[in-house]
């Protein structure tokens, strides 16, 4: 099929304006005109044009994507490949900055008496106050909040890391579990899902079965937590809320 550079356009979700500029540079040129001169595009051109996309996404320059595609060793297949392991590692790291964007909504950490240094090694480069005024619109006027702001205030480096480490411990087991096959509402499920729960309310505040069950709707809710769970394992996010409820419809 040939297609004019408006549906491309519309298709791709790009402009006509960055197709005419991918055409100017050798990036993605039409494979065919009309006896007016007018651009026609045919399906092998959509495919480019979805990997140029794809390399735009992963932040590469145009004029290294041109490279890349026209290196005559490469295949679709090998740029396919190459795109995974770009987007697994990119996943990765999203994965670790939401962990502490979890962190500082539950514990509002504020105050953490860490030096920058220190400060690096427990979050990296993620300012937890930056969702410092989300959390206090959301739950400044609770109990929980002035606990969980009281306690993290006096945690050092050493407790901090160890949240981390406890955290990450904790989630490479439930994705593990749920790989298994196991039910979210069979007890393994339930055990790691009160696990969660006993972890808040030792380093933050008292997390009860009400308070445990309306994190777990909101695991489902904010994407930003669907996102964070997501990363870790598809369907981790709804595997953990039906865990989280039913462990507190059994315990309570």
């Amino acid at each position: 099929m040939a297609y004019t550079v408006g549906q491309v356009a519309r298709l791709a979700g790009v402009t006509v304006r960055a197709l005419h500029h991918y055409d100017q540079i050798g990036l993605l040129s039409p494979s065919g005109r009309t006896g007016a001169g007018y651009r026609r595009y045919s399906d092998a051109d959509l495919e480019r044009l979805q990997l140029v996309r794809y390399y735009r996404e992963l932040g590469f320059p145009l004029e290294q994507i041109a490279e890349i595609l026209d290196d005559p060793a490469g295949d679709r297949d090998a740029h396919l490949r190459r795109q995974h392991e770009l987007l697994t590692v990119r996943i990765k790291r999203l994965q670790e900055m939401v962990t502490a964007i979890e962190f500082a909504m539950e514990a509002n950490k504020l105050n953490i008496p860490l030096t920058p240094q220190e400060r690096f090694e427990v979050f990296g480069d993620f300012e937890p106050e930056a969702y410092a005024e989300e959390a206090e619109q959301r739950w400044g006027g609770t109990d929980a909040y002035r606990e969980s702001n009281r306690r993290a205030s006096s945690y050092s480096k050493d407790d901090w890391l160890r949240i981390k480490g406890e955290t990450e411990d904790w989630g490479q087991r439930i994705v593990a579990l749920m790989a298994s096959g196991a039910p979210a509402d069979g007890p393994a499920a339930m055990e790691l899902a009160e696990e969660h729960r006993q972890h808040i309310s030792r380093w933050f505040y008292e997390c009860s079965y009400e308070i445990h069950t309306g994190l777990a709707d909101m695991y489902l809710a904010d994407e930003r937590f669907l996102a964070h769970y997501e990363a870790m394992a598809p369907g981790l996010g709804q595997y953990l809320h039906e865990a989280i409820h039913a462990n507190a419809i059994t315990r309570a």
